[in-house]
């Protein structure tokens, strides 16, 4: 007796799948739902002509979708947050083009999740095969899944796709031990130089003796810091600090006093020493979630997410008409913080916010389910010393604390975010590569890029923010 018959498709656009079937398989993510991936397309972020072609895959047995997987087919690697130009320039050298490549992200969002949706691992690992036959068949360079979920990484490793490991920095409600670099096991890039590979040929070391296949050999990795957001100022509260060796077992903060308690005094003293400049510059914020944020809010924002893109050198990645969409179809995935001085609005920062969401390795979910907070855009048409600190840093941690959020998703990168409380998160990457020899010397490299991981781990743990206990078992105040 035959199984099932089940039906591989590809879709040009998100609209072509039905949204409530896509939902299904997202797990409630909300930066994998229909309503965002489509706001991205028909507002025009997201399209050929701005080098992101839809190429979604679908899985179907019957009328039911089983399988899915959010892709684009990539004619650059702007946007993404896990940095292959050096990879590109490598290949490239030799002849063979690296673009278009086929990528599986959330657009413009460096957000772990799942980009494997699918019912079943065994669906999962269907799906795998299928995106690896269909990138043959098209005669694409490569495969790239970034930022993805536990259950992804596995199904991946197992198809013989190369993981590549990178760190964010994540906050949670609770007071955690600074976890060791053998917890982690994960690679981190040393360097960020975009263009950063080179071809040897011949040399020790090399991905293949000179004048066979002109392999390139990928010596550095490469990063970048993009725009993120949050939120807003309470002062005066009454707070109290945890006893000593309270912090043993994991419990929300009371209030952000509570928080700032759990701190070292030297962090704990910063903290206070930042917020105060904002205050004593006459800067008080509101905030808004939903459908409680005006029309006039979202246009002051977009002029702030906009003017600070411009400020870089760069053209804002998303138009106001994504933004216009946000407030028509989720609008309760996004609340909205202003900075006032003097009544007058001088600065914005937009958060996502989600009831549940994929746990990233490392972070505790011993609350069901999580509620997380996800820093995304801020913007100012005025400078003021550690505003973008209260801004992005003070006051989603506030809000979190206040309204029981568990966690607080910073974005990429960021070291400085330490200081802040915000710890480090491993990410994992995967990716297949159409030329052996290309392949080979990659996989070289990512090998490379891990052996500094572990001292790099020890260094982020000297620098734990959190109050340490003494020899003896006191904890300093």
């Amino acid at each position: 007796m035959s199984g099932p018959v089940l039906r591989v498709e590809r879709h040009d656009a998100i609209a072509e799948l039905d949204a409530a079937q896509w939902d299904a398989l997202t797990g409630g993510h909300a930066t994998l739902s229909h309503a965002l991936l489509d706001a991205f397309e028909s507002s025009g972020c997201v399209t050929e002509a701005s080098g992101w072609q839809p190429d979604h895959l679908s899985v179907h047995e019957g009328g039911r979708l089983i399988a899915a997987l959010p892709g684009y087919r990539k004619l650059h690697s702007y946007g993404e947050y896990v940095f292959d130009w050096s990879w590109a320039e490598a290949l490239e050298r030799t002849g063979r083009p690296y673009y278009p490549k086929l990528l599986s992200a959330i657009p413009f969002t460096p957000v772990p999740g799942p980009r494997l949706l699918a019912r079943d691992a065994a669906t999962r690992t269907l799906l795998v095969q299928a995106l690896l036959a269909w990138c043959t068949e098209e005669g694409l360079s490569s495969l790239h899944l970034l930022f993805a979920s536990d259950e992804d990484v596995a199904a991946c490793e197992e198809a013989g796709l190369m993981l590549r490991h990178n760190v964010q920095f994540h906050w949670s409600n609770r007071a955690p031990t600074l976890p060791t670099a053998r917890a982690y096991g994960v690679s981190l890039p040393l360097a960020r130089e975009k263009g950063a590979l080179r071809l040897r040929t011949g040399e020790a070391g090399s991905a293949a003796p000179a004048g066979e296949n002109n392999a390139p050999t990928l010596p550095t990795a490469c990063g970048s810091l993009p725009p993120e957001g949050a939120l807003r100022l309470r002062t005066g509260e009454a707070g109290s600090a945890a006893p000593a060796g309270e912090y043993g077992e994991p419990r929300p903060f009371r209030d952000f006093d509570d928080f700032l308690m759990s701190l070292s005094q030297e962090k704990r003293k910063k903290i206070r020493q930042e917020r105060r400049k904002v205050l004593d510059a006459g800067v008080h914020f509101r905030w808004s979630l939903g459908k409680d944020i005006s029309a006039a809010d979202w246009d002051f924002f977009y002029r702030c997410y906009e003017r600070t893109y411009y400020e870089h050198g760069n053209a804002p990645y998303l138009s106001r008409d994504f933004f216009q969409r946000m407030q028509a179809t989720m609008p309760e995935n996004w609340l909205l913080f202003v900075a006032e001085r003097d009544g007058a609005p001088i600065a914005t920062s937009l958060i996502a916010v989600s009831a549940g969401g994929t746990r990233a390795e490392g972070q505790f979910d011993a609350i069901t389910p999580t509620r997380v907070a996800y820093g995304r855009y801020w913007g100012a048409l005025e400078r003021v010393d550690c505003l973008h600190f209260e801004a992005c840093y003070y006051q989603p941690l506030q809000w979190c604390i206040t309204h029981g959020y568990q966690r607080f998703e910073g974005g990429a990168q960021g070291e400085h975010k330490m200081a802040r409380a915000l710890l480090p998160v491993k990410t994992t990457s995967a990716h297949w590569l159409a030329h052996p020899a290309f392949a080979d010397a990659v996989e070289r490299f990512l090998e490379r890029e891990g052996e500094g991981m572990a001292g790099y781990m020890e260094e982020l743990e000297r620098r734990n923010p959190f109050r340490q206990a003494e020899p003896g078992g006191n904890t300093p105040s």
